[in-house]
C-alpha cells in the first residue's frame, strides 16, 4: 500500500516511541489518523499527495505500531490532545519540519486542532476530516448524536470495565465501532482492515483507546475551556470535509461551530459518503487536500 515509503520509530523527549512512514518530497504535510485506525487509512491518496509534498504519517500514541503509554493518572493526561499535539511537534521536528501543513481525521482531527491552537506558528493550513469541535459537540449532544457515536460515552466510563469489554475481543469491538457506519466494513481494503484488526490486538491498545476518550471528555474539555474564555481560536486557515451520510453533518451544523472558534477563513462542505471520506472517496479528498494546500505550501 505505501511503495517507495520509508518507515521510522522515533523515540520522543519523554521516551515515547512514536511509528511513522514518510515519502515524496517538497513542502512537509503532516497527516494524523483517527480511531480505531492507524497511518494506514491514508493509503489510497498518501501515493498522489507524495508527488508534491513530503507526506509524514505518525501512528498517534497508543495506537498502531505506536507506544501505549501509562495513561497518567485519573484524567488520562498522558493522551491529552495538547501532549499529542506535541508529539507530532516533535516528529515534525525530527524531520526537518518548522511549520508544516496538516491534515487530520476524527481523533486525528483533535489532535490537529490542538496542535493548531498550541502551536499556531507551525500550522501553515489546517484540513480536518469530519469533526466538528469536541467541547461543542459534547454541549451540544442530543440523543441522536449518542445513538451514533455510543462509543464517546461508552469508552469514557470508570477503568477496568470498558477495557475488559473490548480485550474480550477486541476485533469485534472494531468491526462494530465501524462496521455500522454508512458504508460498513466495505468502505476498507482488505489489506487495511487486516491492519487495524492487528494493531487493535495488540495488548495495551483498549487502555490507550479509553484514555485517550476518557481525556476528550475531561482534560481536553477544561483547556478547551481556556482558550475560549481568553478568545484563543485557530488561526491558520481551515478546511473542514464531513460525511453527508455521517452524524457529525446531520447533528451539527459544522461550518458554524468551526467558525466559532476560528479567528482565519474556515471553509467546507459535506461530501456524499460516511465518516471515513479518506477511504469512502479518496478522489474526492485528494483533489480538495490538493486545492487547499497549495495556496499555503510555499513558505
Amino acid at each position: 500500500m505505501f511503495d517507495h515509503f520509508a518507515t521510522h520509530t522515533l523515540t520522543l523527549s519523554d521516551g515515547v516511541r512514536i511509528h511513522a512512514r514518510t515519502g515524496g518530497q517538497g513542502p512537509a504535510l503532516l497527516l494524523i489518523h483517527g480511531h480505531p485506525q492507524s497511518h494506514v487509512m491514508w493509503h489510497r491518496i498518501a501515493p498522489e499527495l507524495a508527488k508534491r509534498y513530503t507526506v509524514v504519517m505518525p501512528d498517534l500514541r497508543g495506537c498502531g505500531d505506536s507506544d501505549r503509554p501509562d495513561p497518567g493518572g485519573d484524567d488520562s493526561a498522558a493522551y491529552s490532545k495538547r501532549i499529542m499535539a506535541r508529539d507530532m511537534v516533535e516528529v515534525m521536528q525530527h524531520f526537518g519540519a518548522e511549520d508544516f501543513l496538516v491534515g487530520g481525521h476524527d481523533r486525528g482531527a483533535r489532535v490537529a486542532h490542538r496542535l493548531a491552537l498550541d502551536h499556531p506558528e507551525r500550522v501553515r493550513r489546517l484540513f480536518l476530516l469530519d469533526i466538528a469541535p469536541t467541547l461543542a459537540m459534547y454541549e451540544r449532544t442530543t440523543q441522536a448524536f449518542a445513538r451514533a457515536y455510543w462509543h464517546w460515552f461508552f469508552l469514557i466510563q470508570p477503568a477496568p470495565l470498558p477495557e475488559r469489554l473490548i480485550e474480550a475481543d477486541p476485533v469485534a469491538y472494531l468491526h462494530n465501532v465501524s462496521g455500522r457506519r454508512h458504508a460498513g466494513l466495505s468502505a476498507f481494503r482488505p489489506e487495511a482492515l487486516a491492519e487495524y484488526e492487528r494493531c487493535i490486538a495488540i495488548p495495551g491498545t483498549a487502555m490507550s483507546i479509553c484514555s485517550d476518550y476518557r481525556a476528550s471528555a475531561g482534560i481536553d474539555l477544561e483547556h478547551d475551556r481556556a482558550d475560549r474564555s481568553k478568545g484563543h481560536h485557530v488561526s491558520a486557515p481551515l478546511r473542514v470535509l464531513w460525511g453527508q451520510h455521517g452524524a457529525v453533518g446531520k447533528c451539527f451544523d459544522v461550518l458554524a461551530l468551526w467558525r466559532e472558534v476560528s479567528h482565519g477563513a474556515v471553509s467546507g462542505h459535506a461530501v456524499d459518503c460516511g465518516h471515513y471520506l479518506a477511504e469512502e472517496k479518496p478522489d474526492e479528498v485528494l483533489q480538495d487536500m490538493l486545492a487547499f494546500f497549495q495556496d499555503g505550501a510555499a513558505g
